[in-house]
């Protein structure tokens, strides 16, 4: 994702944080009281996430196989095998959801740990041929779905209770994938950053930021030229 060089007091706080923001996660969805509620991701229920995330993990654990052992697996055989596997789980009852995401996040912490010390020129696959990512970047990458994707679930979590160096680690990441709009991101609690060479100033708290760019929410965040906000492209 565009990360810097992984050391191992980097992936060693990464893990620990994976392992709290899955534990939370999985705390919110055992107490969820609907399933087939609609989420914060367009088209898809409360299931379609829970789903996601446990496939998601089932993918991760491929990467790392196909990183450490070399078993040429990509994280997903096909995109339509991808969305047709969430299609299908996601109307399942919630205890059978819930035991989804716990017992695939389980089988995928100790196989982060295999990543520890990886060379970060070790790319695995998304789909067969690519794109293609860092291995070590595996850990990281997952942790940032655990924690999206407990915010789309629309049941009380937010960005605004993660931790903030994390929002600002997210936020930092989201400027940079991003081509356009030309604009510098002002957070009322951090640094200025720069995208696309900058323009006009959008201010807002870090999380609230993060929630624009990430989610394409615009609460709480506005231009300081009280103007209209630019348009994030789709797939950014």
């Amino acid at each position: 994702m565009g990360e810097a060089p992984v050391s191992a007091a980097d992936a060693r706080a990464v893990r620990e944080a994976l392992d709290r923001h899955t534990g939370w996660l999985v705390a919110t969805a055992a107490a969820l009281d609907d399933a087939t509620a609609p989420s914060r991701c367009d088209g898809w229920t409360r299931g379609h996430i829970l789903t996601h995330v446990a496939r998601n993990a089932d993918g991760m654990n491929a990467m790392v196989r196909a990183a450490v052992d070399g078993s040429g697996e990509a994280m997903y055989a096909s995109q339509e095998r991808r969305d047709g596997d969430i299609e299908a789980g996601a109307g399942r009852d919630l205890v059978d959801l819930v035991s989804d995401v716990r017992s695939t996040a389980a089988a995928l912490a100790p196989a982060m740990a295999r990543l520890d010390g990886i060379p970060a020129e070790v790319l695995v696959d998304r789909l067969p041929g690519g794109p293609r990512f860092r291995a070590i970047d595996l850990p990281f990458m997952r942790l940032r779905e655990v924690v999206y994707h407990h915010a789309d679930l629309d049941a009380g979590f937010g960005f605004e209770q993660v931790e903030s160096d994390l929002v600002r680690r997210f936020l930092a990441l989201e400027a940079r994938r991003l081509t356009g709009p030309a604009m510098t991101l002002g957070p009322v609690d951090g640094e200025p950053l720069v995208v696309a060479g900058g323009g006009r100033v959008i201010r807002g708290e870090s999380a609230a930021l993060l929630r624009w760019l990430a989610r394409r929410d615009p609460s709480g965040v506005a231009a300081e030229d009280g103007a209209d906000l630019p348009a994030i492209p789709r797939g950014s």
